[in-house]
């Protein structure tokens, strides 16, 4: 029978792949012994449908080896927020109902779930295109649980990253299948896992602008990128036609493929994710899919601006935002980078729409050194907005200086990820190296030399983890309001990325579902890079795993 008084608040947000819960109940500060939340689900994840209890590996004990997760009736969740990561291909488009009771009590002996204080709602799980857009994250936590319990049952290492990519690995192959002819723009392609195989039985037209920079032959140095002749070679013997893009000053970064019906641009895939095994599988990252004709021509202009090799300067003329008026319920445009010196029209812009957000700005990002920008996201938590950000970032110590995205970093290197807390005073920064072998904690693998990488690599691979950990360039902008902003693609928002690279950025405006979407996928990762950063700070290093 419960006993308390007012009713618990439920909040839910949905990607493909899964359900983030946010939940309070304000009369729990009148209760002493609340003890969190149980949260049950219907249909539940058997063959039956009978609904069950989301499972909490977090007991009133200290978690034993072999210990398995209980049900959130018996091991109540203490946090307000949650998520059902049970989501299955299958249970795209079925509907959901997702039942939240306080829990009153002593410990197990004693648990008092609250049912007249109980809160549910229905979800529908999305699929991955919706009105044209389609979206995939990974999932990109090698040392999470989950994974863990997978390499202990000894599955293999394609089943492994597979899991890890939860998806986005089946967006080029699928991608390419829709079409007879595309060109393609790409920092790095490394991947014989999925990707190459995919371009390999590819029978139409192709054409790839691809990074290259040529060793020198004086320096000490030699320096250079020669990531993708591996590929090249391989490909070309599948008659695609591959150009190098030499000429600028620093990164040809961009990912995007434009895919072609009867002559015409008709959709494009973009992202953060380069295609390489690592960025699919281990890197936090993102690809879109977009059936519009309108941003296929502003992207198929791009490529036939970069298949000529200009110069910085060239390519950075006439730098500006651009409008797509043909996706259905988003107000989007996207600006291409380099922009002239000086002129932060893209950087801006987000300063700008951050500095407007009405309750929530949220980012997940790789080497952000933009200092307005970085002052804008802060300010948002010191402003009383729900504010949560996480940043990796790799800096010699020596100059201060940070390394660009697909430098191998030095072993003197500081290779960390940021988190950021509500604001900018609650921040943990976890080192990159923190699970060793010798201090994971239970239950968790240690980071380095997790995987192996050589054999699904065209390019010579070492073993273990890449050090990028957060590969996203993502900021989202109320995303728990009617007015959302989503910025996303393939800049990491530095002057190094705005005036000397090749970049993409678009601005997405007014698409709820994705902006929740977006937020989904976020704090299922916030979560735990947070969780591994109060673990740091409670378990000095050196000491033994608990």
């Amino acid at each position: 029978m419960a006993t308390s008084s007012g009713r618990a608040k439920v909040a839910a947000y949905t990607s493909p792949t899964l359900v983030f819960l946010a939940m309070d109940w304000s009369a729990g500060i009148r209760h002493a012994d609340f003890l969190g939340f149980a949260i049950q689900r219907s249909p539940g994840y058997s063959k039956s449908g009978v609904a069950q209890f989301l499972f909490n590996k977090i007991d009133f004990k200290p978690i034993k080896l072999g210990d398995r997760p209980k049900p959130s009736d018996a091991a109540p969740i203490q946090k307000f927020n949650w998520w059902d990561g049970g989501i299955n291909s299958a249970d795209r488009g079925r509907e959901f109902t997702y039942t939240v009771f306080p829990v009153l009590g002593h410990g197990p002996d004693d648990l008092r779930l609250q049912d007249e204080a109980a809160a549910s709602i229905k979800v529908t799980i999305p699929h991955e295109v919706v009105d044209g857009i389609g979206t995939y994250f990974n999932r990109a936590v090698v040392s999470s649980q989950s994974f863990t319990g997978m390499v202990n049952k000894g599955q293999s290492l394609e089943k492994q990253m597979a899991w890890l990519a939860n998806g986005i690995e089946t967006a080029v192959p699928a991608f390419l299948n829709t079409t007879g002819q595309f060109a393609c723009a790409i920092y790095h392609l490394t991947d014989k896992q999925w990707i190459a195989p995919a371009l390999q039985k590819f029978k139409g037209e192709a054409t790839i602008v691809y990074f290259f920079k040529a060793p020198s032959a004086t320096a000490k140095t030699p320096g250079g990128d020669t990531t993708n002749e591996p590929a090249r070679a391989l490909l070309e013997r599948a008659q695609l036609e591959f150009t190098p893009r030499s000429h600028i000053k620093s990164l040809m970064h961009d990912k995007f493929i434009v895919a072609y019906q009867n002559g015409k641009s008709a959709a494009v895939l973009t992202g953060s994710m380069n295609f390489t095994p690592e960025a699919q599988a281990i890197q936090a990252n993102v690809l879109h899919t977009f059936a519009s004709p309108k941003m296929a021509a502003l992207y198929a202009e791009r490529y036939a601006l970069l298949l000529s090799d200009p110069s910085t300067a060239k390519t950075a003329a006439g730098a500006a935002w651009l409008p797509v008026g043909d996706v259905k319920g988003s107000k989007i445009r996207l600006i291409f980078s380099p922009e002239p010196a000086g002129q932060r029209l893209a950087i801006d812009a987000i300063v700008d729409a951050v500095s407007r957000a009405k309750s929530s700005v949220m980012f997940c990002m790789f080497s952000p050194t933009d200092a307005a920008l970085l002052k804008a996201l802060l300010d948002a938590g010191d402003q009383g907005k729900i504010m949560y950000g996480l940043l990796n970032s790799i800096t010699d110590p020596k100059t201060g200086k940070q390394t660009a995205d697909g430098a191998a970093p030095g072993k003197s290197q500081q290779i960390l990820v940021e988190v950021y807390n509500r604001s900018r005073r609650d921040k943990k920064a976890i080192a990159y190296d923190f699970f060793g072998k010798d201090n994971a904690p239970r239950g968790f693998l240690p980071e380095f030399s997790t995987i192996d990488l050589g054999g699904m690599s065209l390019a010579p691979h070492g073993k273990g983890v890449a050090a990028v950990h957060i590969h996203h360039k993502f900021i989202i902008i109320d995303a728990n309001a009617s007015t959302p902003v989503v910025y996303t693609g393939s800049a990491n928002m530095s002057k190094n990325s705005v005036e000397y690279n090749d970049e993409n950025l678009l601005e997405i405006r007014g698409n709820s579902l994705l902006a929740r979407t977006y937020l989904a996928e976020f704090m299922r990762l916030y979560n735990h890079y947070r969780a591994r950063a109060l673990w740091d700070l409670s378990h000095p290093r050196g000491g033994k795993a608990q």
